[in-house]
């Protein structure tokens, strides 16, 4: 949704993606998370507690009635369907983009700019394709077992899913990484400005470390020539 509206609605992204948007957008997702696992936690539909098989703290059956299916089979589709809705929208808006900037072509300049548009719009659609499938392929597996293995006959199936799925939250900033050269840049500059904080600190110490063994080896000459005279 924030790729979308930042592609289609410039003019209003900063409106809609304030300081002050931002936070309530991020209140309402814990509020509604929290909702979401009210029932259980409460024991009024299924509960919480560990399973033994999967050594993992998850929703239970209580009275025969568990909400766990009805969560994965949503926490899974609504996304997916999100995804693909604005990834849809995304790449129509630049391939519409693209058609203006054909039909306003003239001479060889504004050729070669539109060669290099289609190759960074061919870029986005492999980016946005990529970050979708991973996404199917970290999260497709948990809500799998979870609504038809749910009585856990295959928990090692439940103990890698669930692995893929803790690893999703790390896998976007890679992905970036390898298919835009402005991130590899903004990750450099970062790294380079925590090499620095560091560097000097442990420089001083070096120095300090130094300075004192200098200190010990002077100490332990002059004693040395002090000996022989006594």
């Amino acid at each position: 949704m924030n790729t979308y509206t930042i592609i289609s609605y410039y003019p209003y992204y900063s409106k809609l993606y304030s300081k002050i948007s931002i936070l309530i957008q991020l209140l309402f997702i814990w509020a509604g998370s929290f909702l979401i696992m009210l029932p259980p936690l409460l024991g009024i539909w299924g509960q919480l507690g560990l399973h033994p098989s999967t050594f993992s703290c998850t929703i239970l059956e209580k009275n025969g009635k568990s909400p766990k299916k009805f969560i994965f089979l949503v926490g899974f589709a609504l996304p997916c369907v999100v995804i693909i809705i604005s990834y849809i929208c995304i790449y129509l808006k630049v391939k519409k983009s693209t058609k203006k900037l054909r039909k306003h072509q003239v001479k060889d300049s504004t050729r070669n700019k539109n060669s290099r548009r289609e190759r960074e719009d061919g870029r986005l659609t492999k980016l946005m394709l990529l970050i979708f499938v991973c996404f199917v392929f970290c999260f497709l597996p948990l809500m799998c077992v979870n609504v038809f293995d749910d009585e856990v006959r295959y928990p090692t199936l439940h103990v890698f899913a669930s692995i893929l799925a803790w690893a999703s939250s790390v896998v976007n900033p890679f992905i970036y990484a390898a298919s835009n050269r402005q991130y590899r840049s903004a990750y450099s500059k970062l790294f380079n400005v925590f090499r620095s904080s560091v560097t000097p600190t442990d420089s001083r110490q070096l120095s300090n470390s130094q300075k004192s063994r200098g200190t010990e080896n002077k100490n332990n000459h002059q004693l040395v020539k002090v000996v022989p005279g006594e």
